[in-house]
Order: structure tokens, then C-alpha cells, then sequence
């Protein structure tokens, strides 16, 4: 018997509590990672809490792992025992329907999120499918790299796949643990770049991140003024904005592009997109290459996430320091099972 130690919530909003489990056989096509950080996010508490409606328990959650392959199925391709990796939202997705094969995989229909039906990270070890324990490459500080995997690829997403161009003028909603990526990822791009924060003390900050501008997103005045100027603006933030201001904001073909979990129907009268071939859209995390094309991009540029650190067995702090919104702007758990 393989025993995993772990740290579980075993009811919605409860605390932590140590709990071991048996994995089973390592599948043919799995790796087994050795766990030696793992970022936290606001997913996790959303799945400790039930939000969604779709979690079980006990729920082992942590989705943003960074480790070495412990071990390897009989039918693994690429990757070696003592590999560094990281491990993301998704752990596996089937690998032969029209999404897999066209390089889309996280949009796999047979998807297998990390932390849903199954057990991730917040333990000593964690599985995955090999294609998505996406190696490392040399130039990142894993102690760093974790939210990467899940909040990273999020907002680099957009910059990939919608032909976004260094002479292109960016607008990034909401400076936290999503915005804060990419604002940095939107600058290294090449990209004129305005973060919208409903923080004024978060201005000065925005632009030492590489903000050009910072507009407040609750001053509908101030959006009004930047009418038609914008190319794509990435909406970061799960609050009610001024949807209408925000799409007035966009130049000619340009995207409104939501990654945060905005809870509330967002309004979007046709004129505003008809009269400047404009378009609203949304993406999930990203797929296999689109994270390795991220790292190395990352690697290049010297792009880290600012990260707080707390050792796994003070879990239920770290978990009480971002339910209170103190986190700048992202948690790392580091592995100390004895």
C-alpha cells in the first residue's frame, strides 16, 4: 500500500484536517510528482466551500504544484524520474477526441480537473497524466513557479490565441492575483498597457508592475475618456463593472476578454459591438503547449509571480489569509511532511 499525507477538507468552509489515502496502482499513462510547492488559489477555496456545487469530500484541493516525477507509468512519453515539473488545473484530458487533436485539450469534454473527483496538491505527492506535468524550464525559482500553472496561464491565454501584437494597447481589469501577471505579461509582450483598479493604493504599484496607465474601474468618467482606444481588455476581476463603459473603451475590432468568475449576467447591448466589429469572449486555463510556450516566455523575460510563502502544515492560516483578501498577490505552500 502507497500512502499519500495530505491535508483535507472534510465538510464545506471547514478547516484542514491531516488525512492519508491510498492512490492505487499508478496508471500506465500517469506520473507520480513529488510535491515540493503548491500555490493557492482562490479555485481551491472556492471548491473547499462548495461554491460551485461540485465538490466532495474529503477534498484534498491545491492545484498548482511544482515538484520532481517521483515515478513513472509503464506507457509515459518525455519526461524522466527526477524531472522537475508542474502540474496545473487539469491532470488529464482524453488525448483522441477533435479538441486533444487540434491542441486544445483543456477544452477536452472528458476533462479531469486536478482537484475535482480527485485529490491534488496540498499533500506530498500528486498525479497527473504526462502531458500535463509540463517540465520546467531552467531560469524560473519553482518556489515562485506554482501559480504560474493555473492564474498564469489564465491571462496568458488571451495574448496567444487571439494574434495580440506588440503595437497593440492593452487594458487589464483588476490588479490581484490575475491582473498582476498580466500587466507584466501585456508589458513584456510589448504592449502599451492601462490597469484598471478599483484601489487607489494599488496605482503606484500597478505601474511599478508595468502598467503605462492606471484608470480607476469604478470612475465610469475616467473609462468614458479612453473611448476607442483600446485593443483587447482583459477582465480579470468577478465583480459588477461598467460593462458599457468598458466595451466603449474598445477600438475598432476590438475584444472584451473575461477570465475572472463574474458571477452576475454581463449586459451587452448589440449596437456597441455591431457598429465596431467588436467582440466579448471568455477562456478557461490553457492547453498543454500554450502553458510550455508560457514558461519559457516567462524564462525569457525574467516574469515571476509575486508570491507569499507558508509551510503546508499552516495551511488553515494561509487559507484565513486569503479568504481575508491579504494576499500580494498569490500563496505558496511549501511541502514540510516530515
Amino acid at each position: 500500500m502507497t500512502t499519500i499525507r495530505a491535508w483535507a477538507a472534510t465538510a464545506a468552509k471547514g478547516r484542514l484536517e491531516r488525512f492519508d489515502f491510498d492512490p492505487g496502482p499508478l496508471a500506465a499513462e500517469d506520473v507520480e510528482v513529488a510535491v515540493d510547492y503548491c500555490g493557492l488559489c482562490h479555485s481551491d477555496l472556492s471548491m473547499i466551500d462548495n461554491e460551485w456545487g461540485m465538490s466532495g469530500y474529503p477534498l484534498v484541493a491545491g492545484h498548482e504544484v511544482v515538484g520532481r516525477v517521483l515515478a513513472v507509468g509503464a506507457a509515459v512519453k518525455g519526461l524522466q524520474v527526477g524531472q522537475r515539473v508542474g502540474v496545473g488545473w487539469t491532470s488529464a484530458s482524453c488525448m483522441h477526441c477533435g479538441c486533444c487533436l487540434g491542441g486544445d485539450q483543456h477544452l477536452c469534454g472528458a476533462l479531469r480537473p486536478t482537484i475535482v473527483g480527485r485529490h491534488g496538491g496540498f499533500a506530498d505527492r500528486v498525479r497527473a497524466h504526462w502531458a500535463w506535468a509540463i517540465p520546467l524550464p531552467e531560469g524560473i525559482r519553482p518556489e515562485a513557479a506554482g501559480p504560474l500553472f493555473c492564474g498564469g496561464i489564465t491571462v496568458f491565454t488571451p495574448l496567444l490565441d487571439y494574434g495580440i501584437r506588440p503595437t497593440d494597447r492593452v487594458g487589464v481589469v483588476g490588479i490581484g492575483g490575475l491582473g498582476h501577471m498580466a500587466v507584466r505579461f501585456a508589458r513584456a509582450w510589448g504592449c502599451e498597457v492601462t490597469a484598471f483598479t478599483s484601489s487607489a493604493a494599488k496605482h503606484e504599484e500597478a505601474k511599478s508592475l508595468g502598467a503605462h496607465r492606471v484608470v480607476s474601474s469604478t470612475d465610469s468618467k475616467a473609462i468614458a475618456a479612453l473611448a476607442g482606444s483600446l485593443d483587447l481588455i482583459v477582465v480579470t476581476a468577478n465583480v459588477k463593472l461598467d460593462w458599457t463603459a468598458l466595451i466603449a473603451a474598445l477600438g475598432p475590432r476590438g475584444r472584451l476578454h473575461v477570465v475572472g468568475a463574474v458571477l452576475e449576467p454581463i449586459p451587452v447591448p448589440v449596437f456597441s459591438l455591431l457598429l465596431g466589429q467588436k467582440q466579448v469572449s471568455g477562456s478557461p486555463t490553457g492547453s498543454p503547449t500554450g502553458i510550455a510556450k508560457m514558461l519559457a516566455f516567462c524564462a525569457r523575460h525574467g516574469i515571476e509571480p509575486m508570491v507569499e510563502s507558508f509551510p503546508m502544515s499552516r495551511i488553515n492560516d494561509a487559507l484565513d489569509h486569503l479568504r481575508a483578501g491579504k494576499a500580494r498577490y498569490r500563496v505558496v505552500l511549501q511541502n514540510d511532511f516530515a
